[in-house]
């Protein structure tokens, strides 16, 4: 059994034996690890939606002194918490912003988007309402905040479920864009599989509370279990500062239901013993995906993830050529990330590849093979995927990269 002091000291030497999980599983299947002394840290990642993301920050409002404390504040027309503490006549008020809360102005935009427009530095219009009843704007940026946590009730669960509608409708919800179809026209996934955080160490022997992470591409920390976790179903607790997060790794999705938040979280798992290391060695093929009717929410049949990134693309790809700038481009108008225009093609900064644009342009000019489920005798194709194992593993690359700098120690 190796302590995780060692692995420090062995990290700090620059000797230490550092994987990305996808690198780690490659080496199994080709033999070239055989046993736990042979790798010493192994870099997991999932990144998708992940509702349970909220932010406190520290928002200046007016002089001191204008007004005693606020009732009501707006950031970009999303309601925000006043408090807890009062900061009674210093102008400033403590707000604590719900990732999945929308905008009064737009409803497509929320605290997701919200979070990653404060990263990028763009310009952020701030309302109050004091108790007296006054009205204070103001508009302010990043380096106006001297206090920005990011912090989740539960992300990084252990991967989630893929998602159809057995009903004869089209059903609102936050896994559809525009709807989930039925009856059983298409599926819904989510979830990274085999490079998941918690599927690689499911009995949380190495995740524990105070571990360094990458939240948001930024430096994170464990706090625990999140709420709704469970030992067949685990799920965690972070937080991290916002202002140093990467906006490449996190935003707004656009659903039916509403808007939700993105959030990408990167976890090491030391290679401490070798239960660690057998559960290191799952595969997609060996990771269930429950499959639910959207109408109640009960897996009721299973599948694996190996269906979902097995030979399958994980980036869309786009044609200019076959556009035929369309007068009112469905691509455009509901990309849920609005990554996309005709003019400019893919923002790949902003692309989360759901692969929503590849079943909607009438005239194919966005490819990637989305896979498809086998379910009751029926072959589903899937048209939507709300994790993207692309910048996951991207992620997981930079952890593996700043542990072997030295940067993050376990």
């Amino acid at each position: 059994m190796k302590k995780i002091n060692k692995i420090n000291q062995k990290i700090e030497e620059e000797e230490a034996t550092v994987y990305t999980a996808r690198e780690f599983k490659k080496k199994i299947k080709e033999k070239e690890v055989t046993d736990p002394e042979e790798v010493d840290v192994v870099t997991t990642a999932t990144l998708g939606l992940m509702s349970g993301t909220s932010a406190l920050l520290s928002v200046p409002v007016a002089e001191r002194s204008t007004f005693r404390k606020a009732k009501k504040i707006w950031l970009n027309g999303i309601p925000a918490i006043p408090g807890p503490c009062p900061n009674e006549n210093l102008g400033l008020v403590e707000a604590v912003v719900h990732g999945t809360t929308a905008s009064k102005d737009n409803p497509e935009y929320g605290g997701g988007h919200l979070f990653r427009d404060i990263v990028e530095g763009k310009p952020i219009e701030v309302e109050t309402i004091s108790i007296e009843g006054d009205r204070y704007r103001n508009t302010i940026t990043k380096q106006d905040l001297d206090f920005a946590r990011l912090f989740t009730s539960r992300t990084a669960f252990k991967n989630y479920m893929a998602f159809l509608n057995k009903e004869n409708n089209t059903a609102t919800s936050i896994f559809s864009v525009t709807g989930l179809e039925g009856p059983y026209k298409e599926i819904s996934v989510c979830g990274c599989g085999e490079i998941n955080p918690l599927e690689n160490d499911p009995e949380l022997q190495t995740i524990e509370v105070g571990r360094k992470v990458l939240l948001n591409g930024a430096t994170g920390y464990i706090m625990g279990e999140g709420t709704r976790s469970s030992p067949g179903k685990p799920n965690l607790s972070l937080f991290g500062d916002l202002r140093s997060m990467n906006p490449e790794y996190m935003g707004g999705f656009k659903t039916s239901g509403g808007p939700e938040c993105i959030l990408g979280v990167a976890v090491p798992i030391p290679v401490i013993n070798q239960d660690v290391f057998e559960n290191l060695k799952k595969t997609d093929s060996e990771t269930v995906l429950p499959i639910a009717d959207i109408n109640d929410r009960k897996p009721y049949i299973e599948t694996t993830y190996a269906s979902v990134w097995k030979k399958t693309d994980k980036i869309v790809r786009y044609s200019r050529e076959k556009c035929i700038d369309c007068q009112n481009c469905i691509v455009e108008e509901k990309c849920p990330t609005n990554a996309y225009t005709p003019k400019t093609g893919i923002d790949r900064e902003k692309c989360f590849n759901c692969g929503f644009c590849v079943n909607k342009c009438h005239e194919n000019a966005f490819k990637a093979k989305l896979g498809q489920l086998e379910v009751e005798g029926r072959s589903i194709p899937i048209k939507l995927r709300q994790s993207n194992r692309a910048k996951a593993e991207k992620m997981m690359k930079e952890l593996k990269n700043q542990i072997k700098n030295k940067k993050i120690y376990l």
